[in-house]
């Protein structure tokens, strides 16, 4: 089949909807994530303890492994918009649940709907939605800005929680409303999308007549499974992924080894999380469109400076810095690093238009890619932990840092491939 068969035409008002999505991938999670908020108050009123909130995270984890697999195949069944649309006004109506501070099963199966509702049917989906929103000369612009507007609405919408949180006393009715507030966010997300959000054209055959959806989303499945090109993609952005888990480190190492104070570090990790997702989007995605042409291209000079830069950093005397109280030197050089491993976070889905990729399997291909690139989630922090742990001091944190550079190495291999494969493309396309 044709790449233009079966493809979504942007929509006229394009960057209106790419607004509406955007506004919805900053929403979307935050349910899942209500420990970054209300983790101390989640304890004292739901009764929940350190474990068996880990406990949910894990289930959360697994059921999105495991739920990525199937979503190879339904990503494509049905349009995005009911997709989109759906899984948020889900995801709400749980929410309502969860603010009854149900059992701990309970808690857990809100958990478990979370991770399918936000990782399997929404996510990829909306990665799907983006990438038909533009081309191939604008794919850099549209995740990079992605990731900018996600983190503008993550910051407003946390801070209205906790603001309704703080207004309303502090107590179980005040955890109760911010819960309800989250919920009716999300479900009016999905709301604006079942409205905005275009639905898909219909696939026809060379006859003219409507594909089955059914024996096309299989048909794309096995296509994404066998296509070497988005396995590229998808190893590409898993080691970005490995690095960017490493950037997790960069807190502790500055309050353990440039004895940065608590309150500070607290602001720091504000800054290394949302401030740097804020600018490295954009950032990214133009110098991918307008510096580089290319948002692998971009990525592997990412990982060059990734190399360059944290082997310098590993050379800096770190601990007599911290005695001397030059804990600035630290700050500026992590956040320098962090901001560009942002960059190459923001774009590491835009290949997908590089390399060809039908417009009829993105769902699929976009599942398998992001079953792969978050698989690092399961083992990163862990083997990272568990350096610092063993090698305690100055000595776990170059290992960690050392791991980072390796991984960055093994990155320029991977995007190379990734590059060739990309041209190849272009000298038959």
């Amino acid at each position: 089949m044709n790449r233009e068969k079966g493809s979504v035409k942007a929509a006229p008002n394009r960057w209106f909807v790419f607004g509406i999505l955007t506004m919805s991938g900053g929403i979307a999670f935050k349910l899942s994530s209500i420990k970054d908020m209300f983790y101390v108050p989640m304890q004292e009123f739901m009764g929940l303890t350190n474990t068996q909130i880990g406990a949910a995270l894990s289930v959360y984890g697994i059921v999105q492994t495991i739920g990525l697999i199937l979503g190879i195949y339904i990503c494509d069944l049905f349009s995005k918009k009911y997709m989109i649309g759906g899984s948020l006004i889900c995801k709400g109506l749980v929410g309502f649940y969860l603010a009854t501070f149900p059992s701990y099963p309970g808690f857990l199966l809100c958990f478990g709907i979370f991770a399918f509702l936000g990782e399997v049917t929404y996510w990829p989906v909306l990665l799907k939605a983006i990438r038909l929103l533009g081309d191939e000369k604008t794919q850099g612009r549209m995740f990079g800005f992605l990731e900018m507007g996600r983190g503008v609405v993550d910051v407003i919408v946390a801070s209205a929680a906790l603001a309704i949180f703080g207004a309303l006393g502090e107590g179980a009715g005040a955890l109760r409303t911010g819960i309800l507030f989250l919920a009716c966010v999300t479900i009016l997300a999905g709301v604006l999308c079942l409205i905005f959000v275009p639905n898909d054209e219909k696939r026809l055959d060379a006859d003219g007549r409507e594909v089955n959806k059914a024996k096309a989303a299989f048909s794309g499945m096995m296509q994404a499974i066998r296509s070497v090109d988005i396995w590229a993609v998808a190893i590409n952005g898993f080691v970005v992924y490995c690095i960017y888990c490493g950037l997790t480190y960069f807190i502790p190492f500055l309050n353990s080894i440039y004895l940065l104070p608590a309150t500070a570090v607290g602001a720091y990790g504000i800054i290394n999380q949302y401030g740097l997702k804020m600018i490295g989007g954009p950032v990214g995605g133009l110098m991918s469109d307008k510096v580089h042409k290319s948002a692998a291209k971009h990525i592997r000079m990412g990982f060059l400076v990734c190399i360059v830069a944290m082997a310098a950093f590993m050379l800096i005397p770190h601990e007599q810095l911290g005695q001397a109280g030059m804990w600035m030197v630290g700050a500026v050089c992590t956040l320098l690093f962090g901001a560009i491993v942002f960059t190459m976070r923001a774009v590491f889905f835009a290949p997908m238009d590089e390399v060809k990729v039908p417009h009829e399997i993105t769902g699929a291909a976009m599942s398998l890619a992001s079953l792969v690139i978050y698989l690092p989630n399961t083992f990163a922090y862990v083997m990272y932990g568990n350096f610092l742990d063993r090698y305690p001091g100055m000595a776990g944190y170059r290992i960690v840092f050392g791991v980072m550079i390796a991984w960055a190495v093994v990155g320029l291999f991977v995007s190379t491939f990734l590059i060739h494969r990309i041209k190849l493309h272009r000298k038959n396309g």
